[in-house]
């Protein structure tokens, strides 16, 4: 059961989301009474409406916003989406108490205008899309609106937390791990004995770590993402970092969407640079794989030749302005090109099965084999 100072917490948050939905809400009312278009104006989630901070090394959302006017057809189907989204998140969610997944939402929007043969939603893209408005319009986070995504990820290290009305050891998981969900802002961490943490983006990976128990040997918490970091994990990583000062490793692919992924964790997305206080971990550090790995583990006949798209990619990552002015990131970048190829980190497999858990990770980490 929650306690009398959790429920209090969780009503006082409702209630100022409930405020904020109503204001929305009072202000299209306000708008239509004095005979105009309502609107909403919101900040351009794209390329052109961010930028770099570089004394805190995150990418972060300028002021340009985009107005939506109901009446601008053009526009009407957006907003609509947007502002039905607030009602069906008030009235099903905040006032009851309940989460629901981003799926469910979609199945909760998707019906047809009275009168109309018009549906208000097609695609779950388009909900999702009028819950990201709702973050901007609304300044606060998609899981406190009681939104969640799938779970996707899992940790294992010596970590105990609390978890709504459960006490969980991250030790005593099993081969699965404890599975990172969505909102990670209410777990409270009870105890944490770790030197440091180390993100892969494969599960492959993480399992052949897990099962030879490398978070044990090396007193670290390990955790993956399968594939793309989720909202969840990149807070818990910055939790983990911020909280409790544990170095932040990285290992993913050595392509450009693996760096990609690095690029995301320490300085934050694009599409989210709105969040980038919260999802950022400026501190971490690139373990690999990496273009000297190739040379000195034997890797060069387990490369991967780069399609169409992985250069072009590639091309995109070298003019982030993050990394163009990093030698150590442009020497990677070209051995990438010169080799017209990508390495995956199973590679290293080609070495023995263990070969990454006894020798490659323990020889990197105690050398501080990092790129920054």
């Amino acid at each position: 059961m929650k306690t009398d100072a959790e429920r209090h917490n969780s009503k006082i948050s409702n209630a100022n989301l409930e405020m904020k939905i109503r204001n929305l809400g009072n202000f299209v009312i306000d708008v239509l009474n004095t005979n105009e278009s309502p609107y909403f104006d919101i900040p351009i989630r794209t390329l052109s409406n961010v930028e770099f901070d570089k004394e805190n090394l995150k990418i972060v959302m300028k002021d340009k916003k985009s107005r939506r006017n109901f009446l601008n057809i053009a526009h009407t189907r957006k907003f609509t989406q947007t502002l039905s989204a607030a009602a069906v998140i008030y009235k099903e969610l905040l006032q009851t108490e309940k989460t629901t997944s981003l799926r469910d939402l979609f199945y909760m929007l998707k019906r047809t205008i009275p009168d109309t043969k018009i549906n208000l939603v097609d695609e779950q893209i388009e909900s999702d899309n009028a819950v990201e408005d709702l973050e901007l319009l609304l300044d606060d986070l998609r899981e406190n609106l009681h939104v969640n995504a799938k779970k996707k990820g899992s940790v294992a290290g010596n970590v105990v937390i609390k978890d709504g009305d459960d006490i969980i050891a991250w030790n005593k998981m099993g081969s699965g791990g404890w599975a990172v969900p969505s909102n990670v802002e209410n777990i409270e961490f009870k105890g944490v004995d770790a030197k440091f943490v180390l993100f892969m983006e494969k599960d492959a990976v993480w399992n052949r770590l897990n099962e030879d128990k490398f978070w044990k040997k090396n007193n670290c918490i390990i955790i993956e993402s399968g594939g793309q970091t989720t909202r969840g994990v990149r807070r818990i990583l910055q939790r983990l970092n911020k909280e409790f000062s544990l170095p932040i490793y990285v290992l993913v692919d050595f392509d450009p969407w693996g760096i990609y992924i690095y690029s995301v964790i320490k300085y934050g997305s694009i599409g989210l640079s709105h969040l980038s206080d919260m999802l950022s971990t400026p501190k971490c550090k690139f373990l690999g794989l990496n273009g000297n790995d190739i040379e000195k583990y034997g890797l060069k006949k387990h490369l991967i030749k780069l399609k169409d798209v992985d250069i072009q990619r590639l091309e995109e990552m070298k003019n982030y302005v993050w990394f163009k002015d990093k030698n150590d990131w442009k020497e990677q970048f070209d051995i990438m090109k010169k080799f017209n190829a990508k390495a995956e980190i199973e590679a290293l497999s080609a070495r023995g099965i263990s070969f990454i858990t006894e020798k490659y990770l323990p020889e990197k980490i105690a050398n501080k084999e990092f790129l920054d």
